[in-house]
């Protein structure tokens, strides 16, 4: 039954989306049962791609609910908000109202971290705005950085905590042809070796950085596994999107 809820939630991510290739890894834990609070979502819009990635506090059904409520929040401002600030804003505010409306849910206790790309067709460029999520994995040309997200804002259903002032930076990055994106959550970074040393998320993927765009996910699949020595202990969920 969770394999089956977790399926129906999280649906196969199209391979092609206007301006970009996009490949996806998802894993969800044993430990939580399969059923992960890790969720994706991409979308062709008018005039570019939005796309989100999101980690859920906890795991189990109620992870599984709050992620619901976020997909559907998404799958309907990103045709609708002007820019992504405004997606943020309407992510924040389905997740408040969901709780003042359902007395017996635990969503108003939960919260997620959220990345948000927008890549427009028209223009060589990757818009984002991070909501307390690991800031992407950039390769522009032939060099791979970490995305610089100065300001990122809080993670989504904290706000309301008083811990922060609510804003929604941009960040826009050069995004040309061939340049390629990389989402992930931390069940890929914070996995850990036998010494308790963090996978070398970086490292790996400027070792990589010549290998076909298609192979990637499954690189990356593979290394998880043998780099932890014994498969997924988190929910773990990446998407590589690739400016065609």
């Amino acid at each position: 039954m969770a394999e089956a809820a977790q399926t129906a939630l999280q649906r196969p991510m199209p391979s092609h989306l206007g301006s970009v290739d996009l490949h996806l890894l998802y894993e969800a834990s044993a430990a939580g049962a399969h059923v992960g609070g890790d969720f994706y979502k991409a979308l062709e819009v008018r005039g570019a791609v939005r796309i989100m990635l999101g980690d859920v506090q906890g795991k189990g059904l109620g992870a599984l609910e709050t992620a619901s409520i976020l997909l559907g929040s998404f799958r309907e401002s990103a045709y609708t908000a002007p820019d992504l600030p405004a997606v943020a804003e309407r992510l924040e505010f389905s997740m408040a109202r969901y709780a003042e409306r359902t007395q017996d849910s635990d969503v108003a206790g939960r919260f997620a971290t959220v990345l948000i790309a927008e890549i427009p067709d028209d223009e060589p460029v990757v818009r984002l705005v991070s909501c307390g999520h690991p800031a992407p994995l950039i390769q522009h040309q032939d060099v791979l950085t970490t995305a610089d997200l100065p300001s990122p804002s809080l993670p989504v259903n904290l706000s309301g905590l008083g811990l922060g002032n609510g804003d929604h930076d941009v960040q826009e990055l050069p995004f040309e042809e061939g340049d390629r994106l990389l989402m992930f959550t931390d069940g890929v970074s914070e996995t850990r070796d036998h010494t308790g040393a963090f996978y070398p998320l970086e490292e790996r993927m400027r070792a990589w950085i010549r290998e076909p765009a298609d192979r990637m996910t499954t690189l990356l699949r593979e290394d998880l596994v043998r780099y932890s020595g014994h498969g997924f202990d988190d929910d773990t969920a990446a998407v590589l999107v690739v400016r065609r």
